[in-house]
């Protein structure tokens, strides 16, 4: 699959420019240093900024190859010597402004065509290969490729620099935006993938919009259910792994990567920076939480909320989600008392004054 960039960068920014966006310091000896991208502390190389504010990546912190890096005071010490850090109040908050001074136009929607669209609806440099089909109502955007084999359904978008493979099909009024879709992948009606994922960095003045500037990745047999969403990532991929079977109505954050031939039952919503491993089974409106691993084979039952990572080959169920054994015990145990409970209660109302049952009608 190439690699495929939607959005323009700016820069690159020395980093005394940078600093001084922020009202920082830099570290003596670091002004002149280049930076040329943003990125997140396990991908950074020498040329890229980054920022850490949470002790749970303090690993991918002392590992980190990054040139510089956004840090509070109390995290100061732990940045690596050859990372230049640029110590702030927010990590996060500093760290969006930089992200807007790279990518501004990654917090509106990318237009599908420079200009107005005309004739088919297929702008002249997207590229059509020979077997597939646009329907009528179909818009395909600037610099879109379209495999052999696949069918593009009435009223659907695709985006611009988009990439289809072959033997697919996107269904009516589906979108697909910033996104990598391999072969034989069957998008349903109404299915959105691509768009911005939920992203703010709050404040007393309000809430202020994140870049998202991650691309969707959607390996081979993949199918996704009708009127499901699919969130680009923010500073990586969101990925969903080759021959995964979505049902209709699923939420997937961003950031999220999805393994290999996992099933996702209808309604399930899965946050942002999740994990699933392979052969993962989700049952119908469970819920996962944002930075949770789920181990491959795992399956989890209708439902159910996962708040903390899941051990690969385990059934889980409940709220929060614990082992199914566990679960199942705890919910007879409850049915026993409350049904015990119950007959105490109803025990005085079927006997009269002298302690004597009543008879009913």
């Amino acid at each position: 699959m190439d690699d495929v960039r939607f959005f323009e960068r700016s820069g690159p920014f020395a980093l005394q420019e940078i600093a001084g966006w922020l009202g920082a310091d830099v570290p003596p000896g670091h002004g002149d240093r280049l930076i040329e991208d943003v990125a997140v502390l396990q991908l950074a190389g020498p040329a890229h900024i980054a920022f850490f504010d949470n002790p749970k990546y303090a690993d991918d912190l002392a590992a980190t190859g990054a040139g510089a890096c956004l840090v509070s005071k109390r995290h100061a010490d732990k940045v690596p010597a050859s990372v230049a850090a640029l110590v702030v109040a927010r990590p996060s908050a500093a760290f969006n402004e930089i992200m807007l001074r790279f990518y501004p136009d990654a917090v509106r929607p990318v237009p599908v065509w420079d200009d107005a669209p005309a004739g088919n609806g297929i702008h002249p440099t997207a590229t059509i290969e020979e077997g597939a089909i646009v329907e009528p109502g179909a818009v395909v955007g600037v610099g879109a490729r379209i495999g052999r084999g696949t069918r593009i359904l009435a009223g659907s978008v695709i985006g611009r620099r988009v990439q289809i493979g072959r033997d697919g099909s996107v269904g009516p009024n589906a979108t697909v935006m910033h996104a990598l879709l391999g072969d034989r992948v069957m998008v349903h009606p109404g299915v959105r993938i691509g768009q911005d994922g939920f992203g703010f960095v709050m404040g007393p003045a309000g809430h202020k919009k994140v870049p998202q500037i991650g691309r969707v990745i959607v390996q081979d047999d993949v199918e996704i259910g009708a009127n499901s969403a699919i969130d680009r990532g923010a500073l990586r991929d969101t990925v969903i792994g080759e021959g995964t079977k979505i049902d209709n109505m699923v939420q997937i954050g961003h950031n999220v990567v999805i393994g290999r031939h996992c099933v996702i039952v209808s309604q399930v919503g899965i946050a942002g920076s999740a994990t699933l491993g392979d052969f993962v089974a989700i049952g119908g409106q469970a819920g996962i939480m944002n930075h949770v691993t789920v181990g491959d084979r795992a399956q989890v039952a209708t439902l159910s909320a996962v708040k903390e990572d899941l051990a690969p080959d385990g059934r889980y169920g409940g709220v929060p989600a614990r082992p199914a054994r566990e679960w199942l015990r705890e919910v007879a145990a409850l049915q026993k008392i409350a049904r015990d409970y119950l007959t105490e209660r109803r025990a005085p109302e079927r006997a009269d004054e002298n302690g004597h049952e009543r008879e009913h009608d």
